[in-house]
């Protein structure tokens, strides 16, 4: 095999291995069909990549909220300054298809009088 074929062969491979945990990580193939509500006390917030979080504590059990890559997040007018640690919020998703996963990836944020979609066309279903 000549030695460009092999090396273009050879860095597809592994742009390939490396894609994998990725694209298993995003989307929702890990999540729940059914629509999940949770409710509990922010300890922390964070908007970026590859999307933004929210960890509430939910009566002493930390969970971790995946919302939007940054840009939707941003867009839907959800920011680091929405909320605040120590805030009580709603998040409304698909929860974690392992139950003893404490993590859901969320369409709908809620806190205090106002709602962030995230991911507007699914929030529809709601």
């Amino acid at each position: 095999m000549p030695r460009l074929m092999r090396r273009t062969l050879l860095a597809g491979l592994a742009a390939i291995a490396l894609a994998g945990p990725a694209l298993a990580h995003h989307g929702w193939s890990w999540t729940e069909s059914g629509f999940f509500q949770l409710e509990g006390v922010v300890t922390a917030v964070y908007v970026g990549n590859p999307h933004a979080t929210i960890d509430l504590d939910v009566e002493g059990e930390i969970w971790r909220v995946e919302l939007a890559p940054p840009s939707a997040t941003i867009a839907a007018g959800f920011t680091e300054d929405a909320v605040a640690v120590g805030d009580e919020i709603i998040a409304i998703g698909n929860r974690s298809m392992d139950e003893a996963e404490t993590r859901m990836k969320a369409v709908r944020v809620i806190v205090g009088d106002e709602t962030y979609d995230v991911y507007p066309d699914r929030a529809r279903e709601i």
